[in-house]
């Protein structure tokens, strides 16, 4: 399969006969490809914690690991090891036995998701999805969706406000 990738970096798929070592001729070749699912996938797990982090701050002045384990629907063992990455990342600071604080980058990060997850979720409501089912599919949507589709979500709510 040949990946022409569009503005929003995703792919669109055409058919193309694959050559030795899974490599197509266009010279993309399957482990680069997997490679760039798994950033894309690491990106939007840092997009979730993150944005979960700002919320629990919010709502109860800190972000606990087993606050943000019950919150996200895994382990705190998976929590741990995730919040090691992101301290990496510049995105969060922690101390054992404290709470979770986003760094001014991890800020960004949160804003920028929810304020993209908010615009999809509006915009799925404007179509009439129902709000439970707007909710779930906003959680894949706005990992996906493309800086024009997104401005193209928000016009067409703003002229159904106008």
């Amino acid at each position: 399969m040949d990946l022409n990738t569009d503005e929003a970096g995703m792919a669109s798929g055409t058919r193309e006969r694959r050559t030795v070592a899974g490599r197509s001729r266009s010279g993309n070749s399957l482990a680069q490809n997997l490679a760039h699912t798994r950033r894309q996938h690491a990106r939007e797990i840092a997009e979730d914690y993150a944005e979960a982090i700002a919320e629990l701050i919010a709502q109860n002045g800190e972000a606990r690991v087993m606050d943000l384990a019950g919150r996200l629907g895994v382990t705190h063992v998976t929590v741990n090891r995730t919040i090691t990455r992101l301290r990496k990342a510049g995105l969060v600071t922690s101390q054992p036995h404290r709470g979770v604080a986003l760094t001014r980058q991890g800020q960004r990060l949160a804003a920028a998701s929810k304020n993209r997850h908010d615009t999809v979720v509006r915009f799925l409501l404007s179509l009439g999805i129902p709000k439970r089912v707007a909710g779930i599919d906003a959680e894949g949507i706005e990992h996906h969706v493309s800086p024009k589709t997104l401005a193209a979500f928000r016009a067409a709510l703003q002229k159904g406000t106008s």
